[in-house]
């Protein structure tokens, strides 16, 4: 519940300072702000059901309840992993085209490339969650996890679901070696455009900026491609778990954290901000 409550803090902290700040309201901040909006209602999805098992002792969801957890789950996991390249991107863009940035990143692209991730992050989740709710389960219908988690799921069919799994394998390269691969390539030419500049300070920035970004990718993409696209035959329930907590509990709660500590014109908004409202009260 702490880390609940650090997280939502955060990223709805996050959320307000941007739209409140007019200096902040550029497509990297503005993809910022809706990373944070997946962030605080990604973590609500699983927290507080997981948290009140423990408090409460009722180990229970509804058929209703998990179909709902896994869509959203599902939704924002996709959308993302998405949106963590299109941030990339805005980086590459910023760094070796500065000159090109604002035709190449205006709001109209990010815009589609906001909705682009919401959609097709949707789009992939009803999918999946329809095929999980009417598999026929014959076994225990205890999830040996702490949310309703797909291939956790798949144990308890009774039917052979090699099909799905490999569908599974599909989408989760899709949604997370494609985009990761691309983070990769973005990156790659990044540090090189890096090393060929002259300014000590816009160096300092560059590299900055860049090792934020690729934080929160390491701590996403990597248990959540290991997770999601092992063979089933090497798979561990207890592994499982572990790495869940990774991309479904630790990221959402760092990424306002690592954003906003590390970058000073987040930190000066913050006081602009603070500074008004001081004012008025004064």
């Amino acid at each position: 519940m702490l880390i609940f409550l650090l997280a939502s803090v955060g990223n709805l902290s996050m959320i307000l300072l941007i739209l409140m700040d007019a200096r902040l309201h550029t497509p990297m901040y503005l993809l910022l702000s809706q990373l944070s909006l997946m962030d605080l209602t990604y973590i609500s999805t699983i927290v507080p059901k997981m948290a009140s098992t423990f408090i409460l002792g009722n180990k229970s969801i509804s058929f209703t309840g998990c179909g709902v957890q896994i869509f959203l789950f599902l939704t924002l996991a996709g959308a993302e992993g998405l949106l963590l390249a299109s941030m990339a991107y805005d980086r590459y863009v910023a760094i070796c085209f500065p000159l090109h940035y604002r035709i190449r990143m205006n709001k109209r692209v990010c815009m589609f490339m906001i909705l682009g991730s919401w959609m097709m992050g949707s789009v992939n989740s009803c999918a999946h969650t329809v095929y999980a709710l009417h598999i026929p389960y014959c076994r225990s219908r205890a999830i040996n996890h702490f949310f309703c988690d797909v291939p956790a799921m798949l144990r308890l069919a009774c039917m052979d679901t090699w099909v799905y799994e490999y569908t599974v394998f599909v989408s989760t390269t899709f949604f997370l070696m494609v985009p990761f691969t691309g983070i990769a390539c973005s990156y790659g030419r990044v540090l090189l455009a890096v090393c060929r500049m002259h300014s000590g300070k816009g160096k300092k920035k560059a590299y900055s900026t860049c090792s934020t970004h690729l934080t929160v990718v390491t701590f996403y993409y990597i248990p959540f491609a290991y997770t999601y696209l092992r063979p089933t035959s090497l798979c561990s329930p207890a592994e499982d778990k572990v790495l869940a907590v990774f991309y479904t509990i630790l990221t959402p709660m760092l990424n306002p954290i690592i954003y906003s500590m590390r970058n000073k014109e987040v930190i000066g908004a913050l006081r602009r901000v603070l500074h008004r409202i001081w004012s008025m009260k004064m």
